[in-house]
């Protein structure tokens, strides 16, 4: 077939992953006439293929296709031929369990093998790949919470992904809090509640809810959810919640329900290190076909220290500046985007969080640097040492320095404050406010 032998010396010419994110999924629908038809999985996948692949997809079927016959990308396959309509109930082989999956939008990159795995998110990409091969090593419920842009989504997209790809006969239904919440609304308003329950506790073997933040105030869906992840985890099905918080701080939720949804295994996602964003950044820049140093890279990723969004605004914005003013990218232009972004660029340093705290615990930074082990210095010089290891890009050694301690010292102070601020409500409370108005500097 011409599609085949096309697909072929495109594999040869492209890179696996580009391969594989872009060419794979497309299909042949029809090569009859003058025309071959390939379909896309959605309009922007398809929107996509036009402007970056089009061209060479035609390119290369005219060099094996004698006919030289034109490519047309549509979003669908061709509509089947119907059948004619059987009534009373549908045969099914005795195997095949009742329902379907349910499953709202994937995105085609939010995969495992696309995500950047770093510390900050070790854990949870780690948890997912055992949610998704049905390894009880986690139990049945995964907990992910964390802000906006960090991973969330591309995590719980990708164990859709891997279920759906390898064990197509499990029943997923992946929908957003506030779907569930208006599909229970619309049942009970339509005497429907049967068909709901019978949906989400006989037809589903796997459930991934995201954003649960959106339940507050919500008791009757908190009650229902509640009654179903009983039930899923108590007969061994797996279940998935993604969250902005972890479950003891969401507000206006049920006791009983934050209980169950802790009943797994609870993970959070950090912002990505500088080591991770490095990371992320050359994926993207690699991704929009950029010709970046690793000079460059280095960068943007020190300056650029929010979540993925962000990251990828702005090599969109990189790539953009560079091809509109017919510009290479030099490092003009990498701080003109770095400002656009996050405004003018700002390093803390451990000299200015010491500086910082010694004004907020009311002592001074000679005696916070001194040897002394008073509990009023002692106190102030760990958590700065816990503050500079959580802003600052510095190694252990270099913080040790603005202390006059060594990296020994410093780890011990991250583990003090630590186990400190798990302990003692009224201490995580002056940590946190201390490192959001760090945040600003």
């Amino acid at each position: 077939m011409v599609w085949d032998k096309a697909r072929q010396v495109l594999h040869e010419e492209l890179s696996d992953n580009v391969f594989s994110l872009w060419i794979e999924p497309l299909s042949c629908v029809q090569a009859e006439g003058d025309t071959i038809r390939l379909a896309c999985p959605d309009r922007f996948f398809s929107a996509y293929i036009a402007r970056n692949y089009l061209e060479l997809i035609q390119e290369k079927v005219n060099e094996t296709d004698p006919l030289k016959r034109k490519v047309v990308l549509c979003e669908t396959p061709l509509k089947p031929i119907a059948l004619p309509v059987i009534k009373g109930e549908p045969l099914r082989l005795p195997h095949i369990p009742t329902g379907g999956s349910c499953v709202r939008s994937l995105h085609p990159r939010y995969t495992f093998d696309e995500f950047m795995v770093g510390e900050s998110n070790l854990l949870a990409q780690s948890a997912c790949r055992s949610i998704s091969a049905n390894d009880d090593c986690i139990g049945p419920c995964l907990y992910i919470n964390s802000g906006t842009g960090l991973g969330k989504s591309h995590l719980t997209q990708a164990v859709a992904h891997q279920i759906l790809s390898t064990s197509p006969m499990t029943r997923l239904h992946y929908v957003t809090a506030q779907q569930f919440s208006l599909e229970m609304v619309r049942d009970i308003k339509a005497n429907t509640m049967d068909r709901f329950k019978r949906k989400y506790h006989d037809q589903c073997d796997i459930l991934l809810l995201e954003d649960v933040h959106a339940l507050t105030g919500k008791k009757k869906t908190q009650e229902e959810l509640n009654e179903i992840l009983d039930y899923l985890i108590k007969t061994g099905k797996r279940v998935v919640l993604t969250a902005n918080s972890s479950p003891r701080d969401l507000v206006g939720i049920d006791g009983e329900f934050r209980s169950r949804m802790a009943s797994g295994l609870v993970t959070t996602i950090q912002a990505p290190d500088l080591t991770t964003r490095q990371m992320i950044f050359g994926n993207k820049v690699r991704y929009h076909q950029l010709h970046l140093s690793e000079e460059h890279i280095a960068y943007l990723a020190q300056h650029i220290k929010g979540d993925v969004r962000q990251i990828e605004s702005a090599i969109i914005a990189l790539r953009a500046k560079a091809q509109l003013m017919a510009r290479s990218v030099d490092m003009d232009l990498l701080e003109e985007v770095v400002m656009s972004v996050v405004g003018q660029p700002k390093t803390v340093s451990a000299k200015m969080i010491g500086e910082f705290v010694s004004s907020q615990f009311r002592v001074s930074v000679e005696d916070m640097q001194s040897r002394s082990r008073k509990k009023s210095l002692t106190l102030p010089r760990q958590v700065a040492m816990y503050l500079c290891r959580k802003h600052t890009d510095e190694t252990l050694a270099d913080i040790g320095k603005a202390f006059n301690r060594d990296h020994s010292t410093v780890l011990h102070s991250i583990k003090v404050v630590t186990a400190l601020t798990n302990r003692d409500t009224s201490a995580q409370e002056q940590v946190r406010l201390l490192s959001s108005r760090i945040q600003r500097f």
